[in-house]
């Protein structure tokens, strides 16, 4: 894979709503291979955002991220695409015009042409709640290993998104999330 900056003019407003706790996780399952892999939505050739509800990893988690994703894809339809890998997993995604395009179709519902949009991701930080137990964690400095999302367009650099794939490890967690907007021919 060839390193390269990723444009500085991809600056897309996208970001995480909030995060909720869900006591049981649902999972459509189109087909095997899919099972807990796919959440598409048809969108239309405009800037309406796309609204997503994501199960975090690690599978176990209950933890649920809501996000808005701005389209890509302005000129023509898109729909997105959640995909999630058990450890280890295979990717082919590389930059392209700015962009982390998938090369390759992959096992998990990716598609040549498909753009990473967003990773889950492995950072140090306090525990996020609204408990006492999280409060006091904070001021004691508790800092532990915690999944995000990592909005791939606002990566400055490849080096970060190669970063935030590979923070995946079994150490952490047991999967991936990627999260993928695929163009959709224009009807005409």
């Amino acid at each position: 894979m060839i390193f390269m900056l990723l444009a500085a003019y991809l600056t897309i407003n996208s970001c995480v709503t909030a995060f909720t706790v869900n006591s049981q996780r649902k999972y459509a399952s189109p087909s095997p291979l899919l099972a807990r892999s796919s959440s598409h939505m048809l969108h239309m050739a405009d800037s309406t955002p796309f609204e997503v509800q994501i199960d975090m990893p690690p599978s176990n988690s209950g933890v649920q991220a809501r996000i808005k994703i701005p389209p890509v894809f302005n000129d023509r339809p898109s729909t997105i695409v959640v995909v999630r890998y058990k450890l280890p997993f295979g990717l082919n995604v590389e930059p392209q015009k700015g962009l982390a395009i998938c090369t390759k179709d992959g096992t998990g519902g990716e598609k040549v042409g498909d753009v990473l949009r967003y990773t889950s991701q492995w950072t140090m930080g306090v525990p996020r709640g609204d408990g006492v137990v999280t409060t006091v964690a904070s001021f004691a400095g508790g800092i532990s290993w915690q999944c995000n999302l990592f909005d791939v367009l606002k990566a400055s650099a490849w080096e970060e998104v190669v970063e935030a794939l590979t923070s995946n490890v079994p150490q952490r967690t047991d999967e991936i999330v990627l999260v993928f907007e695929r163009p959709l021919p224009n009807e005409e």
